[in-house]
């Protein structure tokens, strides 16, 4: 039921020229060089340190990996994350 679910909505955001972030609730991540990270759309922090940042996403969390780490900002369903990134990795 849930596939045909995101069928439908993908379709409409498709038709109605939507982005589909937005319908489909899918992160949307924006990296500037290997210091900067800008996600869209996640549902909470799971675990921070100054090497590793897991967040939990619509389906699954997504694994930040560097140096130096530090959220800039944190807001419902954005946040900005600073430092030395040397990975970004999505698990299900």
């Amino acid at each position: 039921m849930e596939k045909s679910k995101d069928i439908i909505n993908r379709a409409m955001a498709d038709l109605l020229e939507i982005p589909k972030d937005l319908v489909l609730d899918i992160p949307k991540i924006t990296l500037i060089g290997r210091s900067e990270l800008y996600l869209e759309n996640h549902r909470g922090i799971i675990e921070f340190s100054s090497q590793r940042l897991r967040i939990n996403l619509s389906r699954g969390f997504l694994e930040i990996l560097g140096n130096q780490l530090e959220i800039k900002a944190l807001l419902p369903d954005e946040i900005k994350i600073e430092g030395d990134i040397s990975t970004c990795k999505f698990v299900d």
